[in-house]
């Protein structure tokens, strides 16, 4: 997921407010910050011809997966660095202080503290900046974190419910189908309820990987097969 974000400057720290979208994030082969591979280009065939200098440069290509690496390292160090605060008053300053492209990890581990009380805490410090007499410019700067803030995690909360809802459809949608002595007459049936989709299929993709990886060939063979029937009745 690409993420676009504000950066909001104070005397001696920036922070960075997010901008959730709902597709899944992912590491572009684009990034190089090292410069190892030249100057960064864009375009369909510049991505092309990204993708041929590191097949063709195995060094590049080495030195290229060791910096996504690091920066997966980095990530994980920095989230097992985090400490997540006790009141809605802190847990605000937590999110603004943190990184943009982290802001869907901590929604997802933090979704239960993100309720009406917290919310009710972010109007509370809106309102009183909004309506206050007079303001600063540290005060409007203050506002804009906080409404920009407000508006990414409702977007990303919205977005996460939204993927663990089908998630949870499509984990029952699986069992019941491979728990069927009839999968045919099953999918049929899913049809006519508007079960079968992509979140399905996703999960069956992810459940043929997990076999393979396990040994399990007799398994995934079988789930290739249901795949193949879960694909015809999705394109119906």
């Amino acid at each position: 997921m690409a993420s676009l974000s504000i950066g909001i400057a104070f005397a001696n720290t920036v922070r960075t407010i997010p901008r959730i979208n709902t597709r899944r994030s992912k590491i572009s082969c684009e990034w190089d910050p090292k410069g190892i591979l030249g100057p960064a280009q864009t375009g369909h065939i510049a991505r092309l011809e990204f993708k041929r200098r590191l097949e063709r440069d195995s060094e590049a290509k080495e030195a290229f997966q060791k910096q996504l690496r690091e920066e997966r390292e980095r990530r994980q160090a920095l989230r097992e660095s985090r400490v997540v605060p006790d009141t809605s008053a802190e847990l605000i300053e937590f999110f603004l202080d943190t990184e943009a492209q982290e802001i869907e990890f901590e929604i997802a581990r933090l979704r239960g503290r993100l309720n009406d009380q917290f919310f009710a805490q972010i109007r509370l410090e809106i309102g009183q900046i909004r309506f206050a007499v007079t303001k600063t410019a540290e005060d409007e700067d203050r506002l804009i974190e906080l409404e920009s803030l407000q508006k990414a995690l409702e977007e990303g909360i919205e977005a996460y419910d939204k993927m663990q809802k089908e998630l949870m459809t499509a984990t029952n949608s699986l069992t019941k189908i491979l728990t069927s002595t009839d999968i045919k007459a099953t999918l049929l049936d899913m049809v006519e309820k508007n079960e079968i989709n992509r979140s399905l299929l996703t999960l069956l993709d992810e459940n043929i990987a997990n076999a393979y990886r396990g040994n399990q060939k007799e398994a995934g063979d079988y789930m290739e097969k249901v795949r193949a029937s879960v694909l015809k009745y999705l394109t119906v």
